[in-house]
């Protein structure tokens, strides 16, 4: 794909070094006496490090790259502690990312037990700062609304009347494909099923007859932003979590036909290999359509 990234003209750099520490995505290192981008997935292109090179020896230019992944970007990051993470959130809210800043703080939210940062306080001074729009943080059982949770089938806290005819299949949460963690442990040899928004209004049967005993991962390849992201968290799902199987259920629509385009682009770069099946629903209900890609 083609994004801006930062390109470093080695004849001006003189290897200072004072673009590294403002590089907070951690792309740049000096290496051999000159300053190196050491991964085009850890570079947004937004160009923070471009004020503080006295040689201006750092531009962005367009060219094919890696899609940014802030994932990996966080995974890093969470080592260099509080300013750092915080530095990097108000880049990317200063910049408009919302997508980045929304999984960047989920990821967050998925790991504050494990990390050694207090992840409530980073988040307040990230609202409090910079004035960020509020996130829905807790749900009404106290729970964080993107925060990784596995129940089975049952739910959490309180009580919900279920269906005589229909329960739900969910077994986790969160299912939105910028919001999920590709390698959570209930993707985790599973059989998933990538969805496109539309299609569990279409089938009635669709928890009983297509997610039962499966993951679930949905997203819509027309409305959804920055849908790069998408194939490197499938191919994560294959070489990572992997699954079993993946099962692409779409909508009949021609858009929807970007969803399985993607999974096929991420099965291509994945070291392991894993049966795909397509699923084309119609829009009146119904299945039109089955057969393994």
């Amino acid at each position: 794909m083609k994004r801006d990234i930062v390109k470093i003209d080695e004849d001006l750099c003189d290897g200072c070094g004072e673009c590294v520490p403002n590089c907070h995505e951690g792309a740049l290192q000096i290496i051999d006496g000159k300053a190196r981008l050491i991964s085009d997935l850890m570079c947004d292109g937004l160009g923070a490090c471009l004020g503080h090179c006295p040689q201006s020896a750092i531009t962005i230019e367009e060219r094919e790259a890696e899609p940014y992944d802030e994932i990996k970007v966080m995974v890093d990051m969470v080592t260099k502690g509080k300013n750092v993470v915080v530095a990097h959130l108000k880049h990317l809210k200063d910049h408009g990312e919302k997508d980045f800043l929304h999984d960047g703080i989920t990821y967050l939210l998925n790991h504050k037990d494990d990390l050694n940062l207090d992840v409530n306080e980073i988040i307040n001074e990230i609202k409090e700062e910079n004035k960020m729009e509020q996130h829905e943080d807790n749900l009404a059982c106290g729970c964080p609304g993107s925060m990784e949770r596995s129940f089975g089938g049952s739910q959490e806290c309180g009580t919900v009347a279920e269906s005589v005819s229909q329960r739900s299949e969910l077994t986790h949460w969160p299912v939105q494909m910028h919001l999920i963690n590709p390698v959570a442990a209930n993707f985790r040899n599973s059989d998933v099923v990538i969805a496109a928004d539309c299609v569990a209004f279409s089938l009635g049967n669709f928890h009983n007859d297509h997610l039962k005993g499966k993951t679930l991962g949905i997203a819509c390849p027309k409305l959804d932003s920055n849908t790069e992201v998408y194939i490197e968290k499938f191919r994560q799902l294959i070489d990572e979590a992997k699954v079993n199987t993946i099962t692409v259920t779409m909508m009949e629509v021609p858009c929807c036909g970007g969803l399985i385009q993607m999974v096929k682009a991420a099965a291509a770069k994945a070291e392991r290999k894993v049966p795909i099946k397509q699923i084309i629903v119609g829009v009146e209900g119904g299945i039109l359509d089955e057969q393994w890609a």
